[in-house]
């Protein structure tokens, strides 16, 4: 048993700090974030401008570029020989495995709200509000969009900063403390149109997630709380409007 343990400790040390995609994808990768970041900036404040937005427009744009992120990253990984599996997770094998996650995403969820609330409290952080209510959904279909888009988010998103960024990150720097936050960085910056304290909000958001990642070695359980989270805040906003 003990030749065995010594055999298997080396590889998963490997496996654990092996780049997932090549360096140059990586970095093409961290410039489309950065230029999406500035458009989505110059966007929602042209939007605040506006006073009949056309949200479905927005809705159906945002989910058709997440998804070519996502293709992106996938198109990266199995140029460097990976499967998504290797930056998700195992699957889950059986309704124990789906309802083990799905409590410690739910777990994850109350502790993030409490903690989340209590820095935007401490921050005064109101232009998150603001920028919720913007984006919230109006009418039934906007709201079908607006779930669907939440659930693009959960996935792709996920995928992106918990998944390859931060597996990139923490094999580069052969750390996971610092890869977890080094993602989680760069995720509250891509919400910088929410304003400078929601960006510091957003990025707790995401170290959080990282964490959560990175104990659970697998997505799953953030990409449902992201999901989930995302589409109640939307339609709280739209049933019960914040004054």
């Amino acid at each position: 048993m003990e030749e065995n343990s010594a055999e298997v400790a080396p590889e998963f040390s490997f496996q654990r700090f092996e780049p997932v995609a090549a360096v140059a994808h990586t970095v093409s990768l961290l410039l489309i974030l950065a230029a999406v970041a500035a458009v989505g900036y110059a966007s929602i404040h042209r939007q605040a401008s506006v006073p009949r937005q056309n949200r479905m427009v927005f809705y159906l744009i945002t989910m058709a570029w997440e998804w070519i992120l996502f293709l992106f990253i996938y198109w990266g990984l199995r140029r460097r020989g990976k499967s998504f599996r290797d930056i998700a997770g195992v699957r889950w094998k059986n309704a124990r495995d789906f309802f083990r996650d799905l409590g410690i995403a739910f777990g994850f969820w109350i502790a993030a709200i409490a903690i989340l609330s209590l820095i935007a409290s401490v921050l005064r952080a109101k232009g998150m509000a603001e920028a919720a209510r913007m984006l919230a959904p109006r009418g039934f279909l906007e709201s079908i969009l607006w779930v669907a888009l939440a659930i693009t988010a959960g996935i792709c998103e996920e995928t992106i900063f918990r998944g390859y960024l931060q597996r990139q990150f923490v094999a580069w720097t052969r750390n996971a403390p610092v890869g977890v936050l080094l993602s989680a960085a760069l995720f509250g910056a891509g919400h910088i149109y929410q304003g400078g304290k929601a960006t510091i909000v957003i990025a707790v958001y995401g170290l959080m997630f990282g964490i959560l990642a990175e104990v659970r070695q697998n997505l799953r359980p953030g990409m449902m709380v992201h999901a989930w989270h995302d589409a109640i805040t939307g339609l709280l906003i739209r049933f019960a409007p914040v004054k």
